[in-house]
């Protein structure tokens, strides 16, 4: 599968995680510079499609469906030939635990089991932290998951987090030493969270072999979002295959 203008992520995991079926990763040009994107597959994993934002539609219907940390941090902004949600700098908020400050949830779906997918782009400066987040299982702020995926792995960078009440915690069993994000480069990023074994996987370009996986029961349900801890980047193509909470 292609990506662009990306260079390989060596993964240092041993066991190949494959999914049933597989949306196509970026070819080169394609992304948000291609304009509105094709539609998804309306079922993964068993999983029904629940929500597909291209963010091509009126800015006014986009803002109701997000709910950000701070909402002046966000921003609907052309990128190339299309559209995207783009983290423009740091968000005015202050969380009760130590976790990430920029935070902008799906609102009004909650999911059990899902895949998550979108075409992530960083635009801040290259350091070991340098990072995007995907959040998932929000209850509120002091209670969710989210992956943080850096440039280098440490106990506190690029690895499954749980905030449970208290400053966040790495739970990943397996991980790789780090993600290159480029410049200027879209990356396709993927989610599987099975709620029966507790199991979380993420994916970053290669589709088939995760770069992070856990395992956890804390969070059996919760919204889906996107962000960062204290840097910036856009987000597209956002597809959630899912199951709602009852």
């Amino acid at each position: 599968m292609g990506c662009v203008q990306r260079r390989p992520v060596r993964v240092v995991l041993g066991i190949v995680m494959s999914l049933a079926v597989a949306y196509p990763a970026l070819g080169a040009g394609e992304g948000p510079a291609a304009g509105a994107a094709a539609p998804p597959p309306r079922e993964m994993n068993g999983l029904n499609l629940l929500h597909f934002e291209d963010f091509e539609k009126d800015p006014g219907v986009i803002a109701k469906q997000w709910k950000p940390t701070d909402p002046k941090a966000w921003a609907v902004v052309e990128d190339g030939a299309g559209h995207a949600y783009a983290l423009k700098g740091a968000s005015d908020y202050t969380p009760p635990v130590r976790s990430p400050h920029n935070i902008s949830l799906l609102n009004d779906l909650e999911v059990t089991d899902f895949v998550l997918q979108a075409d992530m782009k960083q635009t801040g400066k290259e350091y070991g932290h340098r990072d995007m987040c995907i959040f998932f299982g929000y209850q509120d702020p002091a209670h969710f998951y989210y992956v943080h995926i850096a440039t280098r792995a440490d106990p506190h960078a690029h690895s499954v987090f749980i905030v449970n009440g208290a400053p966040r915690v790495s739970i990943a069993a397996e991980r790789t030493e780090g993600a290159d994000w480029g410049l200027d480069v879209y990356h396709k990023v993927r989610i599987a969270r099975d709620t029966a074994s507790g199991a979380i996987k993420v994916f970053f370009d290669n589709l088939d072999t995760p770069i992070m996986t856990a395992q956890d029961k804390t969070f059996l349900h919760g919204k889906v979002g996107f962000g960062s801890f204290d840097d910036t980047g856009n987000v597209d193509n956002i597809v959630l295959w899912g199951k709602k909470k009852e």
